[in-house]
């Protein structure tokens, strides 16, 4: 539920001090290089562009059989599963910002948002081996660094006082389309994970199995409320930033 990530940076109207500003600045600078990277070799692969995508992994956990799409998304763990996991891990530091009230932004939002990715990332990815050869991490890690890299470089710029109209414009018009593909291949490799026999569940099955359900009215709600958030913003007649 957290593809589209709607006012975790919102500073503060008055500014922050100007060492924080320079710590944010450098914050979402360090984030939008660290989700291009990942863009970046996603597209390297999934195109392959460098001729090394369709290696099948030696431990056999993958064939060439049958396979519905290019081998290339099912193998794109292997190019960026760490660092996606690490530069997620830093998204931390947001419920921080919030905390020390450097940035104007619910606290519960951004716990939800920021938790929801963290355990895709840790409490599916990470833990169940059978998703670094599912298409849906390829489409998942696609939208949710596509996301980011304009999210963080729409906040780095605010602060810094510009901000272009086309960043603008893409900061609230992608979510149309990446937030379904992100949340819907969240939902869909977390219930991937849950074995067939639901005799055999456990605890942490049922709680996987609980958030896929309420995943569906969490992307609703966050969906109409960017929905909501962009006709503020192009229908409202005042500038983005005081909305973001």
């Amino acid at each position: 539920m957290s593809t589209a990530k709607d006012g975790a940076q919102k500073v503060s109207k008055k500014g922050p001090p100007a060492i924080i500003k320079f710590y944010l600045v450098l914050y979402n600078i360090f984030s939008t290089l660290g989700w291009s990277y990942i863009l970046m070799f996603t597209v390297v692969h999934i195109f392959n562009l460098d001729g090394k995508s369709y290696e099948i992994p030696p431990d056999g956990t993958l064939t060439q059989n049958h396979l519905p799409l290019p081998i290339p998304f099912y193998t794109n763990y292997t190019r960026v599963g760490y660092a996606t996991a690490l530069v997620q891990s830093f998204a931390l530091l947001e419920v921080v910002h919030v905390l020390l009230g450097w940035v104007r932004s619910p606290l519960v939002t951004t716990v939800m948002q920021v938790s929801s990715r963290l355990f895709l990332v840790w409490g599916v990815v990470e833990r169940f081996d059978e998703t670094h050869t599912n298409p849906l991490f390829t489409t998942m890690v696609f939208a949710w660094s596509l996301t980011e890299v304009i999210r963080y470089s729409f906040y780095a710029l605010g602060l810094l006082g510009s901000e272009p109209k086309s960043l603008l414009y893409f900061r609230y018009t992608t979510f149309y389309v990446l937030y379904p593909l992100g949340a819907g291949s969240e939902a869909f490799l977390n219930f991937s994970t849950l074995p067939k026999e639901i005799s055999v569940w456990n605890a942490y099955d049922w709680f996987r199995a609980m958030l896929f359900l309420i995943w569906w009215p969490g992307l609703y709600i966050m969906y109409t409320h960017m929905i909501k958030q962009r006709r503020k913003v192009f229908g409202g007649g005042r500038k983005g930033s005081k909305k973001d």
